[in-house]
């Protein structure tokens, strides 16, 4: 066989499995930025395989990119600890199709995401693995490197310990979008008892300005303490704010801009038709690449 022609047999191969791979390695990392060097030192590596003696390419590919992006993870986890504030994943634009896929759109919601980033590296890629993608036990043993009944063990508390974490239910695309317009409706209005009244009493609001812009040091949990500086901050400001929709991680969220520059973006978990969850991320290093962002299908 040619150099040319297994070359673009192991590109071919690694094209039709692309979206899974990048979403495998979004979900372990949180960072589009991250997840796309981990394709590309993934492909570096297949592109070395002797493609005659893979049984199964995209195992082998899966394997490749886990191995690649837990390699990453453990360096990532040392840079957030000094991280200035509170730490978000990287906001992924995505199509509406991935909302249809409930199970696809609830991992990669920000408050999974968020989950996630509680686990140790190897949970995170055993659960991402296995609960996400349904990868048999066996495979995911190679790809990190511990015996099938270890797997078990380690998939067993993942699980449980997300479980305990994740929301309380999975609510329709209809009505986290209708949460989110009341909430953009009272916002530029500067509406208190609006936004009050969209929010649940115990919600906690994050925001991730990286050092780099304005944002709260810590969560700030409470409908009151979230709502009263939102529904004045706006009367105060000099500068044209404007709200406008999108759709990142599967879900409905807000894209925000000052004086027409993009300044944010606002995602939202919502439970019972209230939000319980606002995440805001203005840093502007995971901003960069949504202005030119394709609209992601994940896997």
């Amino acid at each position: 066989m040619s150099d040319d022609h297994a070359i673009d047999r192991a590109t071919a191969a690694f094209v039709a499995h692309r979206n899974l791979l990048f979403t495998v390695a979004y979900e372990m990392l949180g960072s589009v930025a991250d997840a796309e060097d981990v394709l590309q030192e993934t492909w570096l590596r297949w592109a070395e395989v002797d493609l005659e003696q893979v049984r199964d390419q995209r195992a082998y590919l899966v394997r490749i990119t886990t191995r690649q992006a837990l390699n990453r993870l453990r360096t990532m986890s040392r840079r957030k600890e000094s991280y200035e504030g509170p730490w978000l994943p990287e906001p992924l634009l995505t199509t509406p199709d991935v909302a249809q896929d409930v199970e696809l759109a609830e991992s990669v919601s920000m408050a999974v995401m968020l989950v996630l980033e509680t686990l140790s590296p190897t949970e995170r890629a055993v659960f991402v693995l296995r609960e996400v993608f349904d990868v048999g036990y066996d495979e995911i043993a190679a790809a990190v490197d511990k015996t099938p009944a270890a797997v078990r063990q380690i998939a067993h508390r993942a699980r449980r310990h997300v479980d305990a974490r994740r929301p309380r239910e999975v609510v329709s695309q209809n009505e986290a979008r209708a949460a989110l317009q009341s909430f953009q409706r009272a916002l530029e209005s500067g509406d208190l008892q609006g936004l009050l009244d969209v929010l649940a009493p115990e919600v906690g609001y994050m925001s991730d300005g990286g050092g780099v812009k304005h944002a709260a040091l810590r969560p700030v949990v409470g409908a009151g303490k979230v709502a009263r500086p939102m529904a004045g901050g706006l009367d105060k400001n000099s500068f044209s704010i404007a709200f406008g929709p999108t759709v990142v991680n599967g879900s409905p969220a807000l894209v925000v801009h000052l004086d027409g520059e993009l300044d944010g973006i606002m995602a939202a978990r919502v439970e019972a038709g209230r939000i319980t969850g606002l995440y805001f991320v203005r840093n502007p290093e995971k901003l960069s690449r949504i202005a030119s962002q394709t609209p992601l299908t994940l896997r």
